[in-house]
């Protein structure tokens, strides 16, 4: 019941996210060991940048934590401003809008992205 009910948050997430593509979405992913985040390019179908914990570079002692969650985010957005991206949707992807996928949403925001 669990995994239906996410799948049904994504697909209602990815619809609402659809409707506005004219700017990259930052897509997020977690895992029970790290957390992931990429800037997409949906109109050309490329990654402009990405970011996570499981970079042997991220500096951080455990990708799980709220800390190093925000590290993703600052490193996600100095990235994405150096492609030349200001501007992102946020795609929590199903995930509900707390904890990890929070402070890197918050982390992101004080680093500079626009969403």
């Amino acid at each position: 019941m669990t995994n239906a009910l996410f799948k049904k948050r994504q697909s209602r997430t990815r619809h609402h996210i659809g409707t506005k593509s004219d700017r990259p979405r930052l897509s997020v992913f977690r895992s029970g060991k790290h957390i992931y985040a990429q800037v997409i390019d949906d109109l050309k179908a490329v990654t402009v940048a990405s970011a996570s914990t499981a970079e042997k570079e991220s500096g951080v002692a455990k990708g799980y934590n709220v800390d190093a969650a925000g590290t993703v985010g600052k490193k996600i957005a100095e990235r994405a401003k150096a492609a030349g991206v200001t501007q992102v949707v946020f795609d929590r992807g199903g995930y509900i809008y707390h904890g990890r996928i929070k402070a890197l949403a918050d982390a992101a925001r004080e680093a500079g992205l626009d969403f």
